[in-house]
């Protein structure tokens, strides 16, 4: 379950509060939460409906699964926008016959080291990030 609730915790809990309440208003805060709950739960299908109202048909073509939040990590939103930058043709405007410019082949700093060390140079050093 989540936040560390076991079953055995909710037991307790549920225990505690069916002492605490009593059993003669158990059975008015169960219906009460039950209608809360149902309540939560046509506000959420309401918002949904109002959504494919006003996008329209584009509602169906959105995909849900990448705007997810739990999706979000950085370095690959940055090793997709540099990839971008690469794979993207030359202007249309531009000339026929002028040099395309690509990137440098990027190398790994373990990658760069190796090779160092394989040439029997010493590795690159930076005082400041010591």
């Amino acid at each position: 379950m989540s936040f560390g609730l076991t079953f055995e915790k909710l037991l307790v809990i549920g225990l505690i509060a069916v002492l605490i309440i009593g059993p003669d208003r158990l059975p008015q805060l169960a219906a009460q939460f039950a209608r809360l709950i149902r309540s939560l739960r046509d506000m959420a299908n309401g918002a949904k409906e109002r959504m494919r109202e006003e996008m329209g048909p584009d509602y169906d073509d959105v995909d849900w699964k990448k705007l997810d939040p739990r999706q979000y990590d950085p370095r690959r939103i940055i090793r997709e926008a540099l990839m971008e930058d690469e794979a993207q043709p030359t202007r249309p405007g531009a000339a026929a016959g002028a040099a395309t410019v690509t990137a440098p082949k990027r190398e790994s700093a373990y990658a760069q080291r190796q090779r160092l060390l394989r040439e029997g140079r010493p590795a690159p050093f930076d005082p400041e990030a010591t």
